[in-house]
C-alpha cells in the first residue's frame, strides 16, 4: 500500500546531518517541513542554526520583534535564547558525527522526537563535507588519506536507525569520479540495500531562482513502495541579473559598514526570492579592508569587464603590483563578480581568506563583497543572521546549500507527500 500521505494536517519532519549554518534547513523550513534536529560540528554554525531557531520559534508566536531587537543590538544573544525553550534550542546538537559519538547523537534525537510529539522521521537531508569530493580537495590530499571519504557511512548509520521515508544527500560533482568512482557506487548500493530506490541529478543552483552558477549532485532515494519518486524540480526563468542583488545596498568603501538600506523600495528580484522584507534590517554589510595595492588591482579587474567583458589575468599585471611568485597558475585569483551577468561565478568558502575572487562590480567602491552581499548571492534572506566572526560568517556561507535550491526541492517532495493516494 502506498505511504504517500492524503492528509494535510499532517506534520511533515525531518532531521539535517553536517548541517553547516544551515541551508538546506533553511528551504526545508520555508516549504514547510518540521526540523526535529540539526547535527553540525563546526561551533561557529552551530550558534548560527540557534540563532534561526530561535527566529521561526518567534515567528511562530508572532514574536519577531524581540528578534529583531538582537539583530538591532537592543538583546544580548543568552537574551534572545532565553526568549525560547530550552528543549528547542536542544535540537541544534553541536557534535561530531563518529563511531564514538553516534549513541549519544542518536539519544538526543530521540530526545527531540519525543518533546515534539512524532513518532517517525519523514525526511533526512545533508551531505558530509564536500571538500574531500572535490577536484581541488583532491589535489591537496591523496583520498585515501582523508576520513572525510567516509563520513558518508555515518549518514548511512541514521538512515538505518530511523529509515525515513525520504532522503536528499547533496554533495559537489566531484563526488561522480572520487576514487574512481568508488565511493558515489558505494554509497548508492548502500542507500538500495535497506530498501530504497535512489536517482541523482546533477542540479544547477542557477535554474532555482539562484542568481550564481552552482553545480550540485542531488541524490534522493524514497522508500520501495513508498509512492514516492524523484522530485520534479521546477526551474525559475532567468530574468534578472547579479546587480540586482546589490542595487538597494548603500555603498561602502573598504572599512566601513552600515545598517540602512539606500532606498525603501524592495526590485522585483529581491521581493520574489524572499531576500528582502517588508522588515527593513540590515546586517553584516561590512566592508573589509583592503589595501592601496589590492585596490588598484580591483579597479583593473573592473574596468577590464566594464569596457570589453574581459577577465584579469594576474600575470598581465605590472610588476609592481605582482607578489606571488606564481604567475603560471592561479591566473583569475582576482575576478568581479560581474553585475550585468545572469549569474555570478560559485561562492566558495575561500572568500573567508582575502576576498580577491569576489570583487564588488562597481569602481567607485573598489572592494571585495560583504557578508550580507556573499548571503545575498547565496540567496539567504536578509533576516538570516550568521553568528561569531565576519571570517566564519564569509565559511558558513561558503560552504552552505542555498536555501532557494534546497526549498525548490522540498517544495517538489512536500507536494509527494500531500498528493491523493488514490490507492487506498
Amino acid at each position: 500500500m502506498s505511504m504517500i500521505r492524503d492528509d494535510r494536517k499532517n506534520r511533515i519532519t525531518y532531521i539535517d546531518l553536517f548541517a553547516g549554518a544551515g541551508g538546506l534547513s533553511e528551504g526545508f523550513s520555508q516549504a514547510g517541513f518540521e526540523p526535529i534536529a540539526h547535527i553540525e560540528m563546526n561551533r561557529d554554525a552551530c550558534e548560527t542554526l540557534k540563532t534561526r531557531v530561535c527566529y521561526y520559534y518567534l515567528k511562530n508566536r508572532d514574536s519577531l520583534g524581540l528578534y529583531y531587537q538582537y539583530l538591532k543590538g537592543f538583546l544580548e544573544k543568552d537574551q534572545l535564547y532565553s526568549t525560547v525553550p530550552e528543549d528547542i534550542l536542544d535540537s541544534v546538537i553541536c557534535e561530531t558525527m563518529s563511531d564514538e559519538t553516534m549513541e549519544s547523537i542518536y539519544s538526543r534525537i530521540d530526545k527531540s522526537m519525543k518533546l515534539a510529539g512524532v513518532s517517525h522521521i519523514d525526511m533526512l537531508v545533508g551531505g558530509p563535507p564536500c571538500q574531500a569530493y572535490s577536484l581541488a580537495g583532491r589535489s591537496r590530499k591523496c583520498m585515501d588519506d582523508d576520513p572525510r571519504n567516509e563520513l558518508y557511512k555515518l549518514y548511512l548509520q541514521v538512515l538505518e536507525r530511523y529509515a525515513p521515508t525520504m532522503f536528499v544527500f547533496e554533495n559537489v560533482p566531484g563526488l561522480l569520479t572520487a576514487g574512481g568512482g568508488f565511493y558515489l557506487s558505494d554509497i548508492i548500493e548502500n542507500f538500495k540495500s535497506q530498501g530504497y530506490e535512489v536517482k541523482y541529478e546533477i542540479v544547477n543552483a542557477s535554474d532555482y531562482g539562484i542568481l550564481q552558477n552552482r553545480q550540485r549532485i542531488i541524490l534522493v532515494g524514497w522508500k520501495k513502495d513508498s509512492g514516492h519518486s524523484y522530485p520534479q524540480l521546477r526551474k525559475v526563468t532567468g530574468r534578472y541579473c547579479v546587480g540586482d542583488i546589490f542595487n538597494d545596498l548603500p555603498p561602502l568603501q573598504p572599512g566601513e559598514s552600515s545598517g540602512q538600506y539606500k532606498n525603501s523600495d524592495i526590485n522585483p528580484y529581491l521581493k520574489e526570492s524572499g531576500i528582502r522584507n517588508e522588515d527593513d534590517v540590515l546586517t553584516w554589510h561590512v566592508a573589509r579592508t583592503n589595501i592601496d595595492r589590492d585596490r588598484e588591482i580591483y579597479r583593473r579587474t573592473i574596468n577590464l569587464w566594464n569596457n570589453g567583458r574581459k577577465r584579469l589575468k594576474y600575470s598581465d599585471l605590472p610588476n609592481e603590483l605582482i607578489t606571488h611568485k606564481n604567475t603560471d597558475g592561479f591566473l583569475d585569483r582576482f575576478k568581479i563578480v560581474a553585475a550585468d551577468l545572469p549569474a555570478s561565478h560559485t561562492m566558495m568558502a575561500h572568500i573567508s581568506k582575502d576576498g580577491h575572487y569576489y570583487i564588488h562590480p562597481d569602481i567607485s567602491q573598489a572592494r571585495s563583497i560583504t557578508v550580507r552581499e556573499a548571503a545575498r548571492i547565496q540567496s539567504f534572506p536578509d533576516n538570516f543572521y550568521f553568528e561569531m566572526s565576519r571570517t566564519s560568517a564569509f565559511t558558513q556561507i561558503g560552504n552552505a546549500v542555498p536555501p532557494l535550491m534546497a526549498k525548490a526541492i522540498a517544495t517538489a517532495i512536500r507536494e509527494q507527500f500531500y498528493k491523493e493516494d488514490k490507492n487506498v
